[in-house]
């Protein structure tokens, strides 16, 4: 327990420092983009919550896999806490990415114009649909393999929308390319900082979140066997 707490301090006071600095590279250090001017700064936050929540769903994955294997209950809590962080990073990159539109395209959603619209609302709409799953099965075991079912297949979602820039070059401007990035060294050292920092800050969510959900079991237990007691 102690050596829990230990790591979950040693995470908390890195993810703070470590946003704290990104905040600091993307609005001092990091230069003003010359076309779209300081609307850019916003591409910093939302190239890092997309890959946070790609990154969330690719553990709940690997969680799902683990769990069918051995049916460890601990795979189950993981790739549910997973999944709602994913889903809340993925939200967040909607919603800077939105803004981020109304201020370049001129439109608050232009998906005629941009394909990846559509599919990243349709991977939303499959991963809540992940929880709805997990609301409505009965019965623990039932629950946890039919969720573990559906979370390696709906991850098909997330290479397919990431690869969608490339497949169908619109509005939505490639980061990464075969020759590199097309960004200036200090953006490019703020955008990856930033990548780093979200994702300590998803490594430190899911370490509490886990904890929350093995509490949560153990309440249930503890639930369960006074109810059978006092049946008894």
């Amino acid at each position: 327990m102690s050596k829990s707490f230990r790591i979950e301090d040693l995470l908390n006071w890195l993810s703070g420092l470590s946003i704290i600095v990104a905040l600091y590279l993307v609005f001092v250090y990091a230069p003003t983009e010359a076309t779209m001017g300081h609307v850019q700064r916003i591409f910093y936050f939302h190239v890092s919550s997309a890959w946070v929540g790609f990154l969330a769903f690719f553990v709940t994955l690997i969680a799902g896999v683990a769990y069918l294997r051995g049916g460890n209950r601990n795979w189950d809590i993981l790739a549910l806490s997973s999944v709602e962080i994913g889903i809340t990073f993925t939200a967040m990159a909607v919603i800077t990415g939105s803004i981020w539109a109304k201020a370049t395209w001129n439109a608050w959603w232009p998906w005629q114009q941009e394909p990846r619209l559509v599919l990243v609302t349709m991977l939303l709409l499959l991963y809540l649909s992940y929880l709805v799953l997990r609301a409505f099965v009965e019965g623990e075991e039932r629950k946890a393999r039919f969720a573990a079912v559906y979370g390696i297949v709906a991850f098909v979602s997330v290479p397919f929308t990431f690869m969608s820039i490339r497949w169908w070059q619109r509005l939505h401007p490639v980061i990464f390319e075969s020759e590199g990035m097309h960004l200036a060294p200090a953006m490019l050292a703020t955008f990856l900082f930033s990548l780093l920092a979200f994702t300590i800050l998803y490594f430190t969510l899911l370490l509490h979140r886990r904890r929350l959900g093995k509490l949560a079991d153990q309440v249930d237990g503890l639930k369960e066997r006074l109810r059978t007691g006092e049946g008894g």
